[in-house]
């Protein structure tokens, strides 16, 4: 058997346990959400599944798998609990933050380690994200005094997912020799980092958010995987998929979610006890097929970004600056079109049903997409369908912005 059909078979094994693992978290979604503790339990029992390791490189023990097969291993399980697909679709775009900004060697090195340990990965990069990056200063990266070799981590970040639950933080630090920013990998369990947990979060609640606070955090020079993605002209283009990477990843998480509404909402109606007058099935009909089109419409459009991002990381460092500009294209695009999808069906599933526990997918929708201005997005899509069409690039960054 070829090295496709291993992955493809390793895929559709993954795919079945990401079904089993939905299925068990749907069991007691609405009350899980309602307490909205730290998700232990839930990661817990995704550690039991197998499923953190799906994006670790494909080994003959069978473990790992390609980007699309984890992209559907996250909107299968956002289907039936969008934290906790928020929190896996994250572990796995960080799990990759090596390939993005370190050199190859380092790169292998760390993800073997982090595959035979087992790490849950956590943090922010600098790229957008539901929880607002707040007035505390950020992370600073500088030589201790003693002279030692060694570098210090102090500061703060505010972390959209699993600040309690990761063994392994990846975040950005202004280093204070050079003053550019770079990115570095923390042991999450050292004494010296501090956490605080938002509470009342009107959506996606068992994320597991909070802030960090870095107190002296010793760092390797080998945990400095690189600079930061800031500027996309001066940065690697394969690097620069990192933000790209992590938006598609929040919608295929807002995709799933609102697959999964539609679906709680279908399964309701179907039961005696929400089941509607005669007179209004031509109304009902009209208004779970107008949900169903332009759901089945986000979900081409990102199943075709998430092809195009697969075909871009694995080209990995000879990736180029055109194929990057139409990965960024189709990724802008997916999240475009998703999102007016999922807030249409979060909003429509509330008037289709009348039961406990249906708004938990609207207020997840609003936690999850960017709900402001269309128009610098839609001006990115049309200069980039005008210029590159004449072999141009697209004049302004493209807005990757994500959540409320």
């Amino acid at each position: 058997m070829g090295e496709v059909e291993v992955i493809t078979a390793a895929g559709d094994f993954w795919r079945r346990v990401a079904d089993e693992v939905a299925d068990d978290l749907a069991v007691d979604a609405i009350d899980r959400e309602r307490a909205g503790k730290p998700p232990f339990d839930e990661v817990e029992r995704l550690r039991e599944s197998g499923l953190p390791a799906v994006l670790v490189p494909p080994g003959p023990d069978g473990r790992g798998t390609g980007w699309r097969d984890a992209c559907a291993v996250v909107r299968r399980v956002a289907a039936a609990d969008g934290s906790v697909g928020e929190l896996l679709g994250r572990h796995y775009v960080l799990s990759w933050s090596a390939r993005f900004f370190a050199d190859p060697e380092r790169a292998a090195v760390l993800e073997e380690r982090a595959a035979r340990e087992g790490w849950l990965w956590a943090g922010d990069t600098g790229t957008p994200g539901p929880l607002p990056r707040g007035d505390l200063p950020g992370p600073t990266l500088a030589p201790a005094a003693d002279g030692g070799g060694h570098l210090l981590l102090d500061g703060h970040r505010a972390l959209p997912t699993a600040v309690n639950e990761a063994d392994r933080l990846v975040v950005d630090a202004v280093c204070a020799v050079t003053h550019e920013p770079v990115v570095v990998v923390v042991d999450a369990r050292h004494p010296r980092i501090g956490r605080d947990q938002p509470h009342d979060r009107l959506g996606q609640r068992l994320t597991g958010a909070g802030t960090v606070h870095f107190d002296g955090v010793p760092v390797a020079a080998a945990d400095v995987l690189g600079p930061a993605c800031r500027d996309e002209d001066m940065t690697p283009p394969h690097s620069a998929l990192a933000p790209l990477a992590l938006g598609l990843m929040l919608t295929q998480v807002a995709l799933g979610v609102a697959e999964g509404a539609l679906a709680e909402a279908r399964d309701l109606g179907r039961s005696a006890r929400h089941a509607r007058p005669s007179h209004d099935d031509a109304d009902l009909l009209l208004a779970y097929g107008e949900l169903a089109l332009a759901l089945h419409t986000a979900s081409a459009v990102t199943d075709r970004a998430t092809a195009a991002m697969a075909d871009a990381l694995a080209a990995g460092p000879a990736l180029d600056h055109e194929r990057r500009a139409d990965t960024a294209a189709q990724v802008a695009v997916a999240g475009t079109v998703t999102a007016k999808a999922a807030l249409l069906t979060g909003e429509r599933v509330l008037a289709l049903t009348d039961a406990e526990g249906v708004d938990r997918f609207w207020r997840n929708v609003l936690a999850l997409v960017d709900r402001g201005p269309a128009g610098p997005t839609m001006r990115a899509i049309g200069d980039h369908y005008l210029n590159t069409a004449r072999g141009g690039a697209p004049s302004a960054p493209w807005p990757v912005r994500y959540g409320g």
